[in-house]
């Protein structure tokens, strides 16, 4: 306390140095405006918001943020999208948490994640050789560098009930569309993400260089995955496999697939449907409209949207490492989605990211009258019909105009 009464704050220099290595001077160019404060989703479910303006200036300042605050963080992007400075607030979050595993001052629980990740493969603590569990049935091959795209299912995709649905229906409709792909089977390795999120960045390093060099020696050049987290991973975390791989989520590649001829969608689907938009795919890597143009070419589908969508829509809650930590009743973002979802007159909640499928599907078991939340990719495996197919009816089709022209030519005789 200084003579008149004020307060007095000594700063540590060895600690500046600390966060300011970390951090590499993010949060420099905030201005404290306090943008990122308003718009951060946590304000719409508690009374004190996540006072993102305080972690910026506390970082500044060489200080390590309010380290309960900075497990809150979802990673979503909100702040980012409005910030009139640019400032890329996630990339002074995760530093911070870094420091507090550093420190030992991370939340309870959190490392046994990561140990299961370390032994296991992957966040979930489930034996690696149950990994292509999923594909029972399917006959889905093991990946070849001749093959056009291997399939990167992911940890959720392998071991999560609900989320082997959406990879059996990936896997099925690119077998419809007669594409040659295949995955890396029990030996699949996870992304990254779940070390990244939670802060874990030295430990990244390590996965980021092994599975760099896994993929490379595999001669995959087309990397197709079931989630927006692993996509963003393979997209933009490893810096390794940007000249010789090209990452795709499965709604990018399925469009292709579409306009190239390939898929053909023929089935009618007649729903009313709103989409929620993945942060991981929307607000990091500004896919807005490959899921869109999907649903649209669904016989039957309407699509409607939400009042918050695209840039500003509403995170479920369930990024930044939140699916590994406990989140309040009254609390999750996911129960605003739903009721959005349900404003619109939508029956069914679409997305297409394994973590907001979770989320929103536990939230919608509250909504009186039931609000079903699906997969673009089962949507799409719904109204998909098999290029064989297509063939088929196309040769009888040839085949009874040949006869057709025949008995005319007869009669006319």
């Amino acid at each position: 306390m200084s003579a008149n009464g004020t307060s007095v704050l000594d700063l540590d220099l060895d600690l500046w140095e600390r966060v300011a290595q970390a951090t590499h001077g993010a949060a420099a160019a905030c201005f404290q405006c306090g943008v990122c404060t308003a718009t951060c989703p946590w304000g719409l479910v508690r009374d004190e918001p996540l006072n993102l303006r305080k972690v910026m200036h506390r970082a500044q300042l060489g200080l390590d943020g309010q380290r309960d605050e900075l497990w809150l963080c979802t990673t979503c992007l909100a702040c980012q999208a409005l910030c009139p400075r640019g400032v890329q607030v996630s990339e002074v979050i995760l530093p911070l948490r870094q420091l507090a595993w550093q420190d030992r001052a991370a939340p309870a629980g959190l490392s046994t994640v990561l140990w299961d990740l370390h032994w296991d493969g992957n966040p979930w603590g489930q034996p690696p050789s149950r990994r292509s569990d999923w594909a029972k049935g399917l006959n889905v091959k093991r990946f070849e560098s001749t093959d056009e795209a291997l399939y990167y299912v992911g940890c959720t995709g392998s071991y999560d009930p609900r989320i082997r649905k959406v990879a059996r229906a990936v896997a099925e409709t690119l077998q419809m569309a007669g594409v040659g792909f295949g995955t890396l089977g029990d030996d699949e390795p996870c992304c990254g993400d779940p070390a990244r999120s939670l802060g874990q960045l030295d430990y990244l390093e390590l996965l980021v260089e092994s599975n760099t060099k896994r993929f490379k020696e595999a001669g995959v050049a087309r990397l197709v995955t079931t989630s927006p987290h692993c996509f963003d991973m393979f997209r933009n975390q490893h810096p390794g496999l940007r000249e010789t791989t090209e990452v795709l989520h499965y709604t990018q590649y399925l469009l292709q697939l579409l306009q190239a001829g390939r898929l053909r969608l023929e089935r009618p689907v007649p729903l009313r449907a709103t989409f929620h938009d993945p942060c991981y795919l929307g607000r990091h890597n500004a896919e807005y409209e490959a899921p869109r143009q999907l649903l649209a070419a669904i016989p039957g589908l309407e699509l409607v949207e939400m009042e918050e969508s695209r840039e500003l829509g509403l995170c479920c809650g369930g990024g930044g490492g939140r699916m590994f930590m406990e989140t309040k009743a009254g609390e999750r973002f996911a129960d605003l989605r739903v009721d959005q979802a349900a404003q619109t007159g939508a029956e069914v909640l679409v997305t297409a990211c394994p973590h907001c499928i979770t989320c929103l599907e536990d939230a919608a078991r509250g909504v009186r009258g039931g609000m079903k939340v699906l997969d673009v990719a089962e949507l799409i495996r719904m109204a998909a019909v098999a290029q064989s197919q297509v063939e088929a009816s196309s040769t009888q089709h040839s085949a009874l105009s040949t006869q057709h022209s025949k008995t005319a030519a007869g009669s006319a005789s």
